[in-house]
């Protein structure tokens, strides 16, 4: 296998100096090394095994970022539409525009993401499942897409006082019955599931859902530490967007979110457009978190995202898109409409972290929080080139083209 491109003086997220990496025919990064090493004249060791490390160094092609950073695409975990198709909407007709989204999305540099279903009727839960158990089955070979990773169910498992924007009447108690009832044949396109735990004293459906491979978000609640500490034992290692729809943290009850940051096994999301978290608050998740140890960012996208603002439907109500930001028309805050990746420029032009983070957030940590691979030997170079403007400290990234 030879390799015909190499990426030099590249900053990665993670490796410390400057980096040079190897790219194969298939596209595939064959070798991650230091600078000091990068030239591999010698075919010296790199990081990944030793047969990987035997370079073909004949007819390379040489880009130099001069020191940008350099990442794998963004992995989206919570985004409820785009183009104006609302995923929990999903019907057999919507499979073109489907393809559209993750066309879209791949344009906005995300490599992969979760589409979210809210709160609906159990009926259009199952409709939508099915499309999308359909619709992965699809993209195998699709190029210059981002990848459905299954879906992420934001209920019907809710504490009704932390609804939030999710429609009352269509709330279920957290029963075994009523998940099977609710996930029917489609549990295998199920990756992710917001609910709150106090919901389930038994700790029985928790531990079904888990039984499943469904990877429990804990959201829209009132649980205590201690509530969320018992799930968290029973396997839920997520928290859906950190501070909104749950008890404040409280010096005498810390609450779910106090409980997540102390557990080096739960990841929590976060939402970085300024609205949903102040960044005073988001600078304190981070600090607490670790960074990108225990953060992630989501975008939390509704789907009028990729259209003008102005007012659009919403289940059987509508939403107000004004400045990026979605609210019922009664001023509820039900979502945004920026792009996963604009929370990495928030960040870094805000002064809450460092480009290295900032960018991890979006691209590694949300890969570890379901358990895939960042940056590495044999990962596809589906990669992102990112420049800080040194005078605006604006952080720009775009897909890196070769």
């Amino acid at each position: 296998m030879g390799v015909n491109l190499e990426i030099i003086k590249a900053r990665l997220p993670g490796y410390q100096g400057l980096q040079c990496l190897k790219i194969d025919e298939f596209g595939r990064i064959r070798a991650i090394a230091p600078m000091e090493v990068g030239a591999i004249q010698d075919n010296s060791t790199l990081y990944g095994d030793e047969e990987e490390s035997r370079l073909n160094i004949n007819q390379l092609t040489t880009i130099d970022v001069a020191g940008d950073w350099v990442s794998l695409g963004g992995v989206d975990l919570q985004i409820n539409g785009a183009l104006g198709l609302a995923f929990t909407d999903v019907e057999r007709e919507d499979i073109e525009c489907l393809h559209e989204i993750c066309q879209f999305l791949w344009r906005q540099g995300i490599d992969a993401f979760v589409p979210t279903l809210v709160t609906t009727s159990t009926q259009k839960i199952k409709r939508s499942l099915s499309v999308f158990a359909d619709f992965v089955t699809t993209q195998a070979q699709e190029q210059a897409a981002a990848k459905i990773l299954g879906v992420h169910l934001e209920g019907p498992f809710l504490n009704q006082q932390k609804r939030g924007a999710h429609p009352a009447e269509y709330l279920l108690p957290l029963t075994v019955e009523n998940v099977k009832l609710v996930l029917g044949d489609y549990a295998d396109v199920v990756k992710v599931m917001t609910l709150a735990p106090e919901l389930d004293s038994t700790g029985e459906a928790i531990a079904y859902l888990r039984s499943l491979g469904i990877i429990i978000s804990l959201g829209h609640s009132l649980a205590t530490a201690a509530q969320a500490e018992s799930a968290f034992a029973l396997g839920a290692s997520m928290v859906t967007h950190a501070f909104n729809a749950m008890p404040v943290l409280h010096h005498r009850e810390p609450g779910l979110l106090g409980a997540a940051l102390l557990d080096p096994a739960v990841k929590c999301g976060m939402i970085a457009d300024g609205q949903h978290v102040c960044p005073i608050m988001m600078q304190l998740l981070l600090r607490a978190g670790g960074y990108e140890q225990g953060v992630f960012l989501v975008s939390d996208a509704l789907a009028p995202i990729g259209l003008p603002e102005g007012i659009y439907p919403w289940d059987t109500r509508q939403i107000e898109v004004k400045n990026g930001t979605a609210r019922l028309l009664d001023g509820t805050l039900s979502g945004t409409t920026l792009p996963l990746l604009v929370g990495v420029d928030n960040l870094v032009r805000w002064g809450i972290c460092g480009a290295e983070s900032a960018i991890a957030l979006a691209t590694e940590a949300p890969r570890e929080a379901i358990g895939l691979p960042g940056i590495r030997v044999g990962q596809a170079a589906n990669l992102l080139r990112w420049h800080v403007d040194e005078v605006t400290s604006k952080l720009s990234g775009k897909r890196l083209k070769f």
